[in-house]
């Protein structure tokens, strides 16, 4: 069973950083790949960022290339989102997620296992 729970969100002025962590309680956390998704208010959720399972491949959004950087400990069955330099535009509710299966790794319906979110609130 995979239970995916995020932290690490809080509010902070544009141009400053955050670093979210999602861990899994699970014991077979390095057999999925890994993203992180938001959704802002009245807006569809987005990608933001993929990990492949072993942490070699990374992907991002055009949005966030060059400010967020994501990462994996499976030892620590943990995946972080680094986010530098952040703007007004980047506030949204962040959600990990988590995926057995293939295919297009910046749709979320192919995604078994989600977080509950965590709020990131960027001021200007």
């Amino acid at each position: 069973q995979v239970q995916l729970v995020e932290s690490g969100g809080g509010l902070v002025q544009a141009g400053g950083s955050l670093r979210l962590s999602c861990a899994d309680s699970g014991r077979t956390f390095s057999s999925y790949r890994t993203a992180w998704f938001r959704q802002a208010p009245g807006k569809e959720r987005e990608f933001v960022a993929h990990i492949s399972r072993s942490g070699g491949s990374t992907y991002y959004a055009d949005s966030v290339k060059g400010r967020f950087t994501i990462s994996r400990d499976n030892a620590k069955n943990t995946v972080f989102l680094q986010m530098n330099s952040l703007k007004p535009e980047d506030t949204a509710v962040y959600y990990c997620a988590a995926s057995t299966v293939g295919g297009a790794i910046t749709e979320p319906r192919l995604y078994n296992y989600w977080g509950q979110g965590t709020q990131v609130t960027v001021s200007s």
